[in-house]
């Protein structure tokens, strides 16, 4: 472990951020490190673009007639955002009562380094065949993903799928994600001028489009948070302890803030549809002058249920948007990404093998959980890989801020990540 965490330490280092607007010189960097890693202990390595940022694959034969297990992580990672809201420096990775803070400590550099000290746990001895892909896009929707299975599919197939990308339930609870939900992204434009025009004069009879946009805005919900557009699928989540006091806990609620929506907290966070609005483009509050802006944009982020299908979503959210125009605006919406939601069938062998190894590592067995988030690849390995039994791991927590300032690690929960990986293994290496 102390070499692992070295090794994590100089991965996340590495200012790896596979937004245009980022040096992707560091992405480079970053799979070439990853690479080199693997490299050192036995594998046959490629680099791999396909269009995209580039992926590490990596193969290391095991014993003859074994099975052949896929790993999966990335090594791109979220902007840091502002530093002043950060603790220590984002990409320089700091220990503070025994978490490791840093952007991509976590999300998902914890992963690459999981698999490598299962692999390492069994050095020359591997009980299965193993097979790598660290992807380097997959914080910006992972586009050149189908061409990367068009490519390279034969190379990837297994019997076993492990995506180190998920979270556990609690700190000493582990888990496998079994429904992740799927996502839709929009960029919204409204528009009520040719161009801009003096507040003083025009005020009163001609809107403004940033005031047509908040009350476009504010149609999504209804009064109580409840989603208002009509067509969405709503699902029901895992039977599992979950009430607002951990709820306000873990999310950082402020007091006083109400928790929107209805039905189940679970099922609200995990198998029913969400709307967010993530951006908005409009003149800043220091930059602002007396004017009735003409156009303004929001950004808005959809989470689906798991069994929605995403074309559907986004035409329900379309015909919402345009019907709910304020004041006869003029409202266009592009779509910006979108991915499919995941729902396992958790169980046979391979299932089992993973409860039990995650019972070695924990002392008891994991639950099953949903992820309220997307991981669109997912579902992209899913369809390619039907035969294949997908086990969605995890390496953080529910205070790991994955996405968000202060990112962390738990390192005593990521030590029982790494024995449980290599526990896994070693489990299906037996169902040769």
């Amino acid at each position: 472990m102390p070499q692992v965490r070295t090794d994590l330490e100089a991965l996340t280092r590495i200012p790896s951020v596979s937004l245009d607007a980022f040096d992707q010189g560091e992405v480079e960097r970053s799979a070439s490190a990853t690479a080199a890693l693997f490299e050192a202990e036995g594998f046959d390595v490629e680099i791999s673009r396909e269009g995209g940022r580039p992926a590490v694959i990596a193969r290391k034969a095991g014993p003859a007639g074994a099975p052949t297990v896929l790993l999966y992580a990335h090594h791109d990672v979220q902007p840091p955002g502002p530093d002043e809201l950060w603790t220590s420096p984002p990409f320089v990775p700091t220990e503070r009562d025994g978490r490791l803070y840093g952007r991509g400590a976590a999300d998902d550099k914890a992963g690459i380094m999981a698999h490598l000290a299962a692999v390492r746990a069994h050095g020359d001895a591997l009980p299965v065949n193993l097979v790598l892909f660290v992807e380097g896009e997959e914080e910006i929707g992972s586009e050149s993903l189908p061409a990367t299975l068009a490519a390279h599919g034969e190379k990837l197939r297994a019997d076993a799928i492990v995506l180190a990308d998920s979270t556990n339930w609690a700190i000493g609870e582990p888990a496998l994600t079994v429904t992740l939900r799927g996502l839709i992204r929009v960029v919204v434009t409204v528009s009520t001028l040719a161009h801009g025009v003096h507040s003083g004069m025009f005020g009163g009879a001609v809107p403004d489009a940033i005031t047509a946009l908040v009350r476009l805005l504010a149609t999504l919900h209804e009064d109580d948070g409840e989603i208002a557009v009509a067509g969405l699928v709503t699902g029901t989540a895992s039977d599992l302890p979950y009430d607002e006091a951990r709820l306000r806990a873990e999310s950082g609620l402020l007091d006083g803030v109400a928790i929107i929506g209805r039905g189940p907290l679970l099922d609200r966070i995990w198998a029913k549809p969400s709307i967010t609005t993530i951006g908005i483009d409009a003149p800043t509050v220091a930059t602002a002058s007396n004017t009735l802006v003409a156009s303004a944009s929001a950004k808005i982020s959809m989470r689906i249920a798991p069994a929605q299908d995403p074309a559907a979503a986004y035409d329900a959210l379309r015909a919402h948007v345009l019907e709910h125009a304020p004041w006869g605006s003029q409202v266009e919406m592009h779509l910006d990404d979108s991915g499919e939601g995941f729902a396992a069938d958790a169980q046979g062998p391979i299932y089992d093998a993973a409860r039990a190894a995650f019972a070695d590592a924990w002392g008891h067995p994991p639950v099953d959980i949903g992820v309220g988030g997307s991981i669109p690849f997912v579902a992209a390995f899913a369809e390619r890989f039907p035969e294949a039994a997908l086990l969605v791991t995890g390496v953080e927590d529910p205070d790991s801020r994955a996405h968000g300032a202060d990112e962390s690690l738990h390192l005593g929960e990521f030590e029982k990540v790494c024995v449980a990986e290599a526990a896994l293994l070693a489990r299906l290496g037996t169902l040769a």
